[in-house]
């Protein structure tokens, strides 16, 4: 299914969106600075398909419903583009599993790429100011501050970020089957 070219292209378009759908969702459950020059880009590359959602679904708390909604309908829009090209029919109950499971995949996957971007930064350019350095902390701090909670720092060295790798790998590694 994935030697194909078109539904390599599918994926890599519908992941992308994706992605940067899901991004806005953790910005906003982060409350990362909104006017950060990527935050605002982020926005404007999210909110023609955010608007009319925000009319009909509102917001539960910090969780913009919202963008979780429309995070779903990419994967399931990508899960049914794929399917249909691969000529698997599948069930309400496949799509559902498919859709939600591929979604939290990548929602682990962003935080993924995350933390090691956070990790070499904090050996390249400890303290940068530069936008995407400073949303990088804001997305991971989080993440840190909970690792925090249980695993408290050694004198200078963290070691958060190593049980937060082996957590989401464990957790995706039981995902990836039902992720596209």
């Amino acid at each position: 299914m994935t030697s194909d070219p078109f539904v390599f292209l599918i994926k890599t378009i519908a992941n992308l969106y994706l992605f940067i759908v899901l991004l806005r969702l953790v910005l906003q459950f982060s409350r990362a600075d909104f006017y950060n020059p990527i935050s605002q880009g982020i926005v404007k590359a999210t909110s023609p398909l955010l608007l009319p959602l925000r009319k009909v679904i509102p917001p539960i708390g910090r969780l913009d419903t919202s963008c979780l909604v429309l995070a779903l309908a990419v994967q399931l829009l990508t899960t049914t583009l794929i399917f249909m090209m691969a000529g698997f029919s599948a069930t309400p109950a496949h799509y559902a599993i498919f859709t939600v499971v591929g979604t939290l995949y990548h929602l682990l996957d962003l935080y993924f790429w995350a933390l090691l971007i956070s990790v070499i930064l904090s050996w390249v350019a400890p303290g940068a100011t530069h936008p995407g350095a400073m949303l990088v902390g804001q997305i991971t701090a989080p993440l840190y501050k909970a690792c925090h909670r249980v695993i408290p720092t050694l004198g200078g060295l963290d070691l958060s970020p190593i049980f937060l790798f082996l957590a989401i790998s464990l957790v995706k590694q039981f995902l990836a089957p039902y992720a596209i």
